[in-house]
């Protein structure tokens, strides 16, 4: 009896090839358990479909057979198969063994290293404070002294291509805001559902090394929807950008509590609110209960995006800046602002729930914990932004300025 193929991994990142001479499906891993860059010749990318769990390896070579025309595939099917194993992207023992190591590397550390320095911004200080403040330049003022800023939510996005974006955000921001504890939420884009990444550790960046409340960390900890140490930390992107502009604005030494919240698939899914999952409400009742207790000495700071849409993000048309279906796209993303700004959760997340989500808002999760901790919330959209990431997949983003 023929063999199944192991499954492919699906937390890896499918994209076109842009390598003009090497046509295919670039693959790599977001969650960097594997250093590989593959590049799948336009006709294998059918046969990564083969690669289910189910699926033997007389299917797949009955594929290739059709493919090339050729009766005699071993070595083609070897030398594939093979490929994807040590590359880390199958689900075998390879992918087991650089996983657990990363994952334990990454509990290990002292520090939460720098995972995005020297690709999504400079490595070197100089260089990055020289970028960050032609960023800042032409910023809009900060908001009124005489409103209570309690919050604000930025994109997290490429700094480079949501510029207009994140000035917005951190332009609201006052020089006595330096004293507070930022408690930074950030899309987890291959977190638990319904459940939140917390660390310990420090995060460091061409800027220095921020520090961490403890005693808020560990109360949040403590709570069952809690994922400590979430190797989710290591890679992800949302957060660390955060980190890179306060810093640049208020020096290395922030006091950070960084949670990453993920999704509530199954709220989106099947209806219902995700505090109905009893550990999420009780980690939703901790952050309110810090809140209160916290009051000024607390500013939030949400790391989302909004809209992705196009062949990028699985649909079926091609997707482009400012016209076609983006028009839409950005009436309803204005929809979902409006019940934000209005401090209305329900009725938010009524709207992420219309057509289980069609807009695969990134970010709906941080926000809606926000809004659930902070019932007093009121927002004021300060800036809103698409950005083309590819020729047929736009993304879309805001900067909210939250005041009680």
């Amino acid at each position: 009896m023929s063999a199944p193929l192991p499954r492919i991994r699906l937390n890896l990142d499918f994209l076109p090839s842009p390598v003009e001479d090497r046509p295919g499906l670039l693959i790599r891993d977001s969650q960097g358990y594997s250093d590989a860059v593959l590049i799948v010749p336009p006709p294998l990318v059918r046969c990564l479909q083969l690669f289910d769990g189910e699926s033997t390896e007389l299917d797949l070579k009955a594929a290739l057979v059709k493919i090339t025309g050729e009766l005699d595939v071993s070595a083609i099917q070897k030398h594939f198969v093979g490929t994807l194993s040590q590359a880390g992207f199958l689900h075998d023992d390879v992918y087991a063994a650089l996983r657990d190591e990363r994952q334990r590397t990454f509990a290990e550390a002292t520090v939460r290293e720098a995972a995005h320095a020297g690709t999504a911004y400079p490595a070197q200080q100089g260089e990055l404070r020289t970028t960050l403040t032609g960023y800042m330049n032409a910023a809009p003022p900060p908001v009124a002294s005489t409103d209570r800023l309690i919050g604000i939510a930025a994109p997290h996005v490429s700094p480079a291509a949501g510029v207009e974006t994140y000035r917005a955000a951190y332009s609201a921001l006052r020089p006595e805001d330096l004293d507070r504890t930022f408690l930074v939420l950030g899309t987890s884009h291959h977190g638990q559902p319904n459940r939140f990444g917390v660390t310990r550790k420090p995060f460091t960046t061409p800027f220095g090394e921020t520090r961490t409340d403890a005693s808020i960390v560990e109360r949040l900890a403590s709570q069952p929807a809690a994922v400590v140490e979430d190797y989710c930390h290591a890679t992800e992107h949302s957060i660390e950008f955060q980190i890179v502009f306060l810093q640049h604005l208020f020096g290395a030494g922030i006091r950070v509590v960084p949670v990453l919240c993920g999704p509530y698939a199954e709220s989106i899914c099947a209806g219902g609110r995700p505090e109905e999952d009893e550990a999420v409400r009780r980690f939703l009742g901790e952050l309110g209960e810090i809140a209160a207790a916290e009051q000024d000495r607390l500013l939030w700071v949400l790391g989302i995006d909004m809209a992705h849409m196009g062949r990028r993000y699985g649909d079926a048309l091609p997707a482009r800046l400012n016209e076609g279906a983006m028009l839409a796209v950005e009436q309803r993303d204005h929809m979902r602002i409006e019940r934000v700004n209005a401090g209305d959760p329900a009725g938010f997340w009524e709207l992420v729930q219309e057509n289980e989500d069609d807009l695969k808002w990134c970010g709906s999760s941080a926000l809606y914990t926000f809004l659930k901790a902070m019932p007093g919330a009121r927002g004021t959209l300060r800036g809103y932004q698409h950005w083309n990431i590819d020729d047929e997949s736009v993304v879309s983003f805001g900067a909210i300025a939250f005041t009680a």
